[in-house]
């Protein structure tokens, strides 16, 4: 990156020093696996010690600068004692800003690169380093303005340097990152959200990343660590499935045993019965057990390049027959999972020994080569995005993590769903039955907890998020159904007739939309002359301190209502746009503000800084009172979230009635 893009970001975020702290370790001592909590500067002041960031080996020596972003693991051996100042600090990107500018905070990001090198001139940094570490202990009110101005000087010293000595900064290995961090984790509630939280950055970047280089999921991963550490405890020790179930992540001992029976293709019981008789009828010591189920270490770097260090336990690995017996070992364990285990199910759910004694007519009978009838399966065909699907004809266990208003208008209650669905404010005025709502599994975030979507087992699943649809499709029939398509969604009467095609159920579906539409015809009529012939309407959404504007078409947040449903004309930006929103700054809101305007999060936290600005304060609309605020990014939303039918029939009473109280 060159300099001026690199000052360039810098001057576009805000920064917050975290902390300043000046340490000092001893000849031979250690700081062992240290995970950044933020993007960091250590400055070594003296002495001599072996860094590693991540993986990558820096030998570092007196006014040795190094920098990582958050989730880096830090190790630190010395050689002699050591001195040395470590500053943390977190930079957001201030929005808004222009596209350029957020383009180039994802592609380069240089608060999460790491770089090493020694300054020319490291005097001035010193200086800068000891006041800034001073004030930060000092720091009160007008204190803390001083220790941020310090921070400011001291990156463009060391920028300024950086660059004129030619270093270029290395990108930070996510996916070694990530690995890391399940590998120490696992035995915690861990989902995708929680491993790019703590990377600082986005789930769907890390999980398109870690398939991309791993071929597998980040949680799919996080499943293989927890059934590789329960096998190796069903082999060391005599602990129950309940206590081994505890100590790497699940909530119980069924859990486990569903989980690794999908992993490993055999239950644990069986699996420890097999591994005795079989296994281990050679006569091998039990301190060999682990080394025989056992993944290899992390490897670093010694002294020497190209070589590799790992402890290993004695002399172990010093003689050819336990070599040997080790390598029996693990054949014997690949012969008995090869055994015991079974194919992976298809998404129609059959396994390989039912397709070799089975025929399925073309009308769903299904009858045993020799003649024999045999379970009747009736299913149906739906086409989707990832091609055609043979689902069920009537499923009796659905699990979405979308669309539970649509299922429940349908008359489907689903096993399980997404957190957030358990919690939408239309609930409350559907009238839906909380004995109903109680029987929901709920299922966690995106994706679903799939420990528990296998013990729902169910025989449909709706995923709306593509990463997400490799790992359902291992648990069960599943069905993907995008919600959003970049900042685009489909138009929501379409959605709900796409979700009854699924499960046959257009009729109910059309009852429904025939009776909305004779609702929307009524408000229509209600509303008439409020906006005049020739004005315009915009619908905008106001996220923190950044400003949305709505397309025409496949917006959300109430646009639909507003667009589709209402007639309400929207302005010709609006017709243009070819996404669902736009992110645009105040200096162009002129350019996209109707005769009307729609807010929605007016009240939200942030929302002023645009309601106050001159800027806004400008429009004709606001000025002539024709602005209608509504809807809000509460924890729990409100029925401007989703486009379910229930959601639908509450969006229209609030904007008819805004629109009706304005007029009055």
């Amino acid at each position: 990156m060159k300099l001026n893009d690199h000052i360039l970001l810098w001057n576009h975020v805000f920064i917050k020093v975290m902390d300043v702290r000046h340490n000092m370790l001893d000849k031979g001592e250690k700081l062992s696996n240290y995970r950044l909590p933020t993007s960091a500067f250590l400055y070594v002041v003296r002495g001599s010690s072996k860094v590693w960031l991540d993986q990558n080996l820096h030998r570092v020596e007196r006014f040795h600068v190094l920098h990582s972003g958050k989730g880096t693991c830090l190790n630190i051996v010395t050689d002699d004692d050591l001195d040395y100042y470590i500053i943390l600090y977190k930079a957001t990107l201030v929005l808004p800003c222009s596209k350029e500018v957020q383009q180039r905070m994802e592609s380069e990001n240089p608060f999460h690169n790491q770089y090493a090198f020694t300054p020319h001139n490291p005097l001035p940094l010193y200086d800068k380093v000891e006041l800034l570490e001073k004030e930060w202990r000092q720091a009160s009110g007008l204190g803390k303005l001083h220790v941020k101005a310090i921070f400011h000087q001291l990156v463009y010293e060391l920028l300024w340097q950086l660059h004129g000595q030619g270093i270029r900064p290395l990108k930070p290995d996510l996916v070694a990152q990530a690995t890391s961090y399940i590998r120490e984790h696992f035995s915690q509630p861990v989902t995708l959200e929680m491993i790019a939280e703590e990377l600082a950055c986005s789930a769907g970047h890390l999980s398109r990343l870690f398939k991309k280089n791993m071929h597998t999921s980040p949680i799919h991963y996080l499943g293989q660590v927890r059934a590789d550490r329960a096998m190796q405890l069903l082999i060391q020790t005599d602990a129950t499935l309940q206590e081994i179930a505890e100590n790497v992540g699940f909530p119980d001992a069924h859990s486990l045993s569903r989980s690794f029976k999908k992993y490993k293709g055999i239950s644990p019981i069986s699996f420890k019965k097999e591994w005795k008789h079989k296994a281990w009828s050679q006569d091998m010591p039990q301190s060999m057990l682990k080394y025989a189920v056992q993944q290899s270490l992390p490897t670093r770097y010694t002294d020497i390049d190209y070589h590799y260090q790992k402890r290993v336990e004695g002399d172990l690995f010093m003689h050819g027959r336990v070599r040997i017996t080790a390598m029996t070992v693990v054949l014997c364990l690949s012969l008995v999972l090869g055994a015991c285990s079974s194919p992976a199910n298809s998404n129609n759910g059959s396994s390989q020994s039912e397709v070799n004694h089975t025929a399925v007519q073309a009308n769903g009978d299904q009858v045993n080569t020799n003649g024999q009838e045999a379970v009747q399966v009736k299913t149906r065909t739906v086409s989707t995005l990832k091609g055609d699907i043979e689902v069920p004809l009537d499923p009796k266990r659905v699990a979405s993590d979308q669309y539970m208003g649509h299922l429940l208008k349908l008359g489907i209650i689903p096993v399980g769903v997404r957190s957030f669905m358990l919690g939408e404010s239309w609930i409350e005025k559907s009238g839906i039955s909380k004995d109903v709502l109680a029987g929901i599994e709920d299922l966690g975030g995106f994706p679903m907890n799939l420990e528990k979507l296998v013990y729902l087992e169910p025989d449909l699943i709706i995923g709306s998020i593509e990463d997400n649809i490799e790992a359902y499709q291992k648990i069960g029939t599943t069905v993907f159904l995008p919600y959003w398509e970049g900042l685009s969604t489909a138009d929501p009467l379409a959605k709900f007739r796409r979700i009854s095609e699924i499960f046959g159920k257009q009729d109910e579906a059309e009852q429904w939309i025939t009776e909305y539409e004779n609702k929307v015809a009524e408000a229509r009529a209600k509303i008439a002359g409020i906006v005049k012939e020739g004005e315009t309407v915009s619908v905008v959404q106001i996220g923190g301190k950044s400003l949305f504007v709505a397309a025409a078409e496949n917006g959300n947040y109430g646009s639909s209502t507003i667009y589709q449903m209402l007639k309400l004309p929207p302005t010709e930006q609006a017709l243009k746009m070819e996404e669902g929103f736009e992110n645009i700054s105040l200096e162009v809101l002129h350019e996209y503000m109707g005769d009307h305007i729609f807010v929605y999060g007016a009240d939200d936290e942030g929302a002023d800084q645009v309601l106050n600005s001159a800027l806004w304060k400008a429009l004709p609309a606001v000025q002539k009172g024709q602005v209608y605020k509504y809807g809000s990014f509460g924890e729990k939303g409100d029925e401007f979230v989703m486009e379910d039918p229930y959601s639908l029939e509450l969006q229209l009473d609030t904007i008819v009635n805004l629109l009706l109280g304005k007029q009055e």
